[in-house]
């Protein structure tokens, strides 16, 4: 289009993937009648499909005693729709650099906000298997749930994806009369928004294409570093005790502090080293954190107790420009290559 070359980088289709993967581990247990000794546990199926497609297919066996056609319980997920978010829009010359294989520079534009609107329908036969599964997704979305998807592998650069939870709704469709008391089929309705984006493709500009040479060599090299103050909401650093922590911070996940002496304090997660050092990175604080604090993962259920904060700037960009080649002579013709690492990709 407009005497572009073709390009595909598969955007929807990842951000398809990556919303049906949190959904595709909800198991169901069932009991005696009792209702406390535990008889069977399985997974959920989880399908790509429009509700009315499975309702066609559920309905046309009333009994719902097939094994060879559609069953349930089960899960269906769509893409009913997606619309340009203006609000999350960046400055349009803004280009993202990163090495490729051969050792040159790609390059590509800043992406373009969309939001991606999904309907899921749960079918159950009975009202305790809709609230087991809806109960094992609610909680998640507070009103939202960020997952990182790594959408542009060759960019090195992995973007947040906040789901947002709009919705939930419940029907319940009857064999006969609605007043028999015989319950045909059970269903939650729950719609999401997901803000993610869609990418340009990736270019390797002319005079940039060839190996680096990462030698001192004639001309060195010139250095540039961009910082972020520590005592930050958005961007604190601070280093935790490792050894008497337990589990593993994920990237996006909410954080909260109780200390006695003010209210609850929430964060998000940037970054987390699981090594003897214990480095975590936080933004979106209510309030900057402190020795002994302990920061507790909303998700993971991570623990750990904060030794120190950091009171030096952090780097939020570094670039790095060599000559290219770098051994060339004064009246040599030759370029630039240039390396630029974004935060949180500077801490490591």
């Amino acid at each position: 289009m407009l005497g572009q070359e073709h390009y595909y980088n598969r955007s929807i289709r990842k951000i398809v993937v990556a919303f049906g993967t949190l959904f595709n581990d909800i198991l169901l247990q069932r009991y005696t009648k009792d209702g406390l000794t535990k008889k069977e546990i399985f997974r959920v199926p989880l399908s790509y499909g429009s509700k009315e497609r499975y309702l066609t297919q559920i309905t046309s066996d009333p009994t719902l005693t097939k094994t060879i056609a559609v069953s349930v319980p089960r899960i269906s997920f769509e893409l009913t729709g997606m619309s340009y978010d203006s609000s999350r829009k960046q400055q349009s010359l803004i280009q993202n650099f990163a090495l490729n294989a051969n050792g040159g520079i790609n390059t590509q534009y800043t992406p373009v906000p969309y939001d991606f609107n999904f309907s899921m329908a749960i079918y159950v036969r009975n009202t305790e298997d809709g609230t087991q599964i809806v109960e094992q997704i609610l909680p998640f979305f507070k009103p939202d749930f960020t997952v990182t998807v790594d959408f542009i592998t060759g960019m090195d650069q992995k973007y947040d994806m906040p789901i947002t939870l709009n919705s939930v709704n419940t029907t319940t469709e009857y064999e006969g009369s609605s007043n028999d008391g015989t319950t045909r089929l059970i269903l939650w309705d729950l719609d999401f928004t997901v803000k993610s984006y869609l990418w340009p493709a990736v270019k390797t500009p002319r005079g940039l294409i060839g190996a680096l040479n990462t030698t001192t060599g004639r001309y060195g090299s010139a250095n540039t570093n961009i910082y972020i103050e520590t005592q930050n909401l958005d961007a604190q650093k601070v280093t935790v005790n490792y050894a008497t922590g337990n589990n593993y911070y994920l990237t996006g996940e909410t954080i909260r502090v109780d200390r006695p002496d003010t209210d609850e304090i929430t964060g998000k997660v940037v970054y987390f080293s699981n090594n003897s050092t214990g480095i975590l990175v936080v933004e979106q604080l209510t309030q900057l954190l402190q020795a002994n604090d302990v920061v507790v993962g909303d998700y993971t259920n991570a623990s750990y107790n904060v030794t120190s904060v950091a009171v030096s700037p952090v780097k939020a960009i570094a670039i790095v420009t060599r000559p290219s080649p770098q051994n060339s002579d004064p009246d040599d013709e030759f370029g630039f290559s240039e390396t630029i690492t974004n935060w949180p990709n500077t801490l490591l």
